[in-house]
């Protein structure tokens, strides 16, 4: 018998706490210990360490108990100690905990190979390889897309976010904090238009207008023969949760197939039940060459992958591919687990849930104040991007200011965006409506407040 979301029993009480002294005393001991020992690139949103998590909640080393509005930046989808996955690494540790697929493999490689080959869109061949982070993913989908056309040029779109890597670095668009200093990049790299609805100098500008956009300056630009491969988040995460017009994703996909240019999808942060499907770019009926995922593959368990056509993966020579961690047994039991509570759940229905839930209170809010420009978004992938109330100019401060503001009242939530006025919210799909409705009532209260 199928369960679902609702039928969850939590082993943490699903309530926000925060006491007094927050920060507290242990949490603000333990920060003294890190800046002695770690390095200070390594920044945190939140001040508090973490004791423990389940469901919807975070408890710190100091009693509080925060609503958790970020899922670890879109990781902890079943929940940040779901028992299937906890039960799954407990029983995987105990044999063994690495051999190197490369050297001795394993069966769990495998068995997740032939999950991602079905989940993922289109019924033609398909193989996979496993990594360790969305970066990895995305540094392999570009090596095959290279090798297996023999071109060079890859194009990826403004307001996009990739990784941290050189290439990927190369790949993302927002220089600070992840390009200022760090030069030089990868070469034959090129920046595309993204759509933008909200931020389209033409509103009435199409999808497939703004493909065309794109794809006329690629031509101009770089001359379709020579490019390998787009890369494209279907919707962009760090950018600012920016869902493209209907029929940009289409039309793209569509010139890429005439020119014999992989598509990449970078399903990392968008993927797996985050959107209320399976993939994002499900939503429009859009099959990649190549997908790339990690996030909420394994319930935390670091794991990435890319899946795609079989002739392209097969086209790269044997040890070509790989990496020493890539596909961890750990990581790949987690994954089967964590891909069994999303079916068992039905997590994909309760995305749409929650969208449902969340999107009419913060259109509600858009109404009310003058500071909310736009609320958007796909399933448990939401954002509400902050204005100079009269204008598109973005709030930045604001945007600082309400996250803030949340967090006492023992709400976290996460902010994005090329402007930095963006707040996003991606709470775990196992969260209850009850924590959910009071941490957006907290987060209305805050922008009110500080509006």
């Amino acid at each position: 018998m199928t369960t679902t979301a609702n039928d969850i029993t939590y082993r943490l009480e699903q309530k926000r706490r925060v006491q007094a002294d927050f920060p507290g005393p242990k949490s603000i001991a333990l920060t003294e210990r890190r800046k002695a020992v770690v390095a200070a690139g390594v920044a945190s949103t939140v001040p508090v360490f973490v004791a423990d998590a389940d469901g919807g909640i975070i408890h710190d080393v100091d009693g509080n108990s925060f609503i958790d509005l970020g899922s670890g930046i879109a990781v902890t989808s079943v929940g940040a100690s779901d028992p299937a996955v906890v039960g799954a690494v407990k029983e995987a540790v105990e044999h063994f905990t690495h051999t190197c697929f490369m050297v001795t493999p394993y069966e769990g490689y495998v068995a997740v190979a032939e999950q991602l080959n079905r989940l993922t869109p289109g019924d033609h061949e398909k193989r996979t390889v496993l990594f360790n982070s969305g970066a990895e993913a995305v540094e392999n989908a570009v090596k095959v897309a290279r090798l297996a056309t023999g071109r060079d040029a890859v194009v990826a779109f403004d307001h996009a976010y990739h990784g941290r890597t050189n290439l990927t670095m190369a790949l993302t668009a927002k220089a600070m904090p992840y390009k200022t200093n760090f030069g030089p990049f990868a070469p034959e790299v090129y920046r595309m238009p993204m759509s933008y609805p909200y931020r389209e100098e033409n509103p009435a500008i199409t999808g497939a207008e703004a493909a065309k956009r794109a794809i006329t300056m690629i031509e101009k630009q770089i001359g379709g023969e020579q490019v390998a491969a787009i890369i494209i988040e279907p919707i962009q995460g760090e950018g600012g949760f920016i869902v493209p017009a209907e029929g940009f994703l289409p039309a793209l996909a569509a010139w890429a197939r005439d020119k014999g240019v992989v598509f990449i999808a970078d399903e990392v942060q968008s993927g797996f039940c985050r959107t209320g499907e399976w993939f994002a770019v499900n939503h429009e009926g859009v099959v990649p060459d190549i997908i790339t995922m990690a996030k909420g593959i394994a319930g935390g368990m670091p794991l990435s992958a890319i899946t795609g056509r079989a002739d392209l993966l097969d086209a790269v020579h044997p040890g070509g591919l790989g990496g020493t961690y890539g596909g961890n047994p750990v990581a790949c039991a987690a994954a089967l687990a964590s891909i069994g509570s999303m079916e068992q759940y039905g997590l994909n229905a309760r995305a749409k849930h929650i969208e449902e839930l969340a999107l009419g209170k913060l259109r509600e809010l858009a109404t009310d104040q003058p500071v909310v420009g736009d609320v958007r978004g796909r399933g448990a992938m939401l954002a509400i991007e902050l204005v100079q109330a009269g204008s598109k100019e973005p709030n930045p401060e604001l945007t600082k200011a309400v996250a803030a503001a949340c967090l006492k009242e023992g709400v976290i939530i996460l902010t994005c965006g090329t402007y930095g006025n963006v707040i996003r919210l991606l709470p775990p799909l196992v969260i209850s409506d009850e924590l959910l409705l009071d941490g957006l009532q907290v987060l209305a209260a805050a922008i009110k407040a500080n509006a």
